[in-house]
């Protein structure tokens, strides 16, 4: 079997030595980080989190720190977001755009205050693009990337291991808000975010030196809880619509296209607006939508086309098979003309031709 050959351009992270301890199964590559992508096994890791809790180390979600002066005019321009609203203890969605309107990344934005964000990025160099475009119109605010490694806390056992650690107070923490909490000798952002739908928890942890304290404090604190390692779960996100940036939405595809309109709310003269005028008005030609795959699967390494009357209708890009619902869910992109519930479509797989059946609506 191939593996990951280490090199400085690969870096580890501050939780690198709990993920090998907890005995971690694979990786890949993020953001030029190691990412884990199972333990015990994909579908065995699934099943553990809609039941227990699990530790993520997703340190690979890099910060893209905009502070100064200008800094809430360059977030104005870099997504369709209405940033005006952002409130001081909030956490908002934020697709960028380039000047076509296409997708170039989708971070979550963090307000520390008027002047300083930390945008927790997808894959990809997003800070050049930002600090591009503060150098060509001489913005006064600083582009940098700070010491702050994200750890995860999913699963629906999360507020009683975060309690044990962090305090009561961290029941009361909103939907995409975040408070400062005390740990040891420091504070953490602490926000009820996560890339699952079985609800946790997302720690910033600033100072790498903070990072296997905190790792082994959660496991000291969860073994009752039967609290584990895991790591974003390709079957999970999948039956929860939750979108991979880079492989069900890239640059061609626009925020309407992405089901994302609804955050495309600016009234700013941001980068896109123009050109994303007239699907603001019109809507979309083609959208992301669930679909049941029948037959046999196996890994979708590469974007599957959508297929009727002959020519093509959209793309499978995340197809994976559920063991709680018992079919074959997948994210598709698809044309207007074929998007509507029940409609049936051909799905040209690397492992031959498969029947599809477009859905109403995701798993969870």
């Amino acid at each position: 079997m191939a593996v990951i050959t280490p090199s400085r351009r690969v870096r580890k992270t501050p939780f690198s030595p709990g993920v090998e301890a907890e005995g971690v199964s694979g990786y890949t590559v993020y953001n030029h980080m190691l990412l884990p992508t199972f333990f015990e096994s994909v579908e065995a890791d699934a099943a553990h989190l809609k039941q227990h809790v699990q530790v993520w180390d997703v340190s690979c979600e890099r910060q893209v720190q905009i502070k100064g002066p200008d800094a809430l005019r360059l977030m104005k321009m870099l997504s369709p977001r209405d940033m005006d609203r952002m409130q001081a203890d909030q956490c908002y969605y934020v697709p960028v755009v380039d000047q076509n309107g296409g997708m170039l990344n989708d971070p979550v934005a963090i307000k520390l205050a008027d002047d300083h964000y930390w945008l927790s990025v997808a894959d990809g160099d997003f800070w050049q693009f930002a600090l591009g475009i503060a150098v060509a119109l001489n913005l006064d605010v600083q582009i940098a990337e700070p010491d702050v490694s994200p750890l995860a806390v999913q699963g629906p056992k999360a507020d009683d291991l975060m309690a044990r650690v962090f305090g009561e107070e961290v029941r009361n923490i909103k939907f995409f808000r975040y408070k400062r909490l005390a740990f040891e000798d420091t504070e953490f952002v602490v926000a009820r975010s996560g890339w699952s739908k079985q609800g946790g928890f997302e720690i910033y942890v600033e100072g790498s030196d903070y990072g296997m304290p905190l790792w082994n404090a959660l496991f000291a604190q969860g073994r009752d809880l039967h609290v584990r390692a895991g790591c974003p779960n390709n079957i999970e996100r999948i039956e929860s619509g939750l979108l991979s940036f880079g492989s069900d939405m890239r640059r061609e595809n626009t925020p309407y296209e992405c089901g994302l309109g609804r955050f495309c709310n600016s009234p700013e003269d941001y980068i896109g607006k123009t050109a994303l005028a007239d699907q603001a008005e019109n809507g979309p030609p083609r959208q992301i939508r669930p679909l049941v795959i029948e037959g046999e699967i196996g890994p979708c390494t590469e974007a599957w086309p959508l297929m009727a009357e002959g020519g093509q209708v959209g793309q499978v890009a995340s197809a994976v098979f559920s063991p709680e619902f018992g079919v074959n869910v997948a994210i598709g992109m698809v044309d207007r003309s074929h998007w509507g519930p029940g409609t049936r479509v051909e799905v040209l797989t690397e492992h031959g031709m498969r029947w599809a059946e477009v859905q109403e609506k995701f798993w969870r």
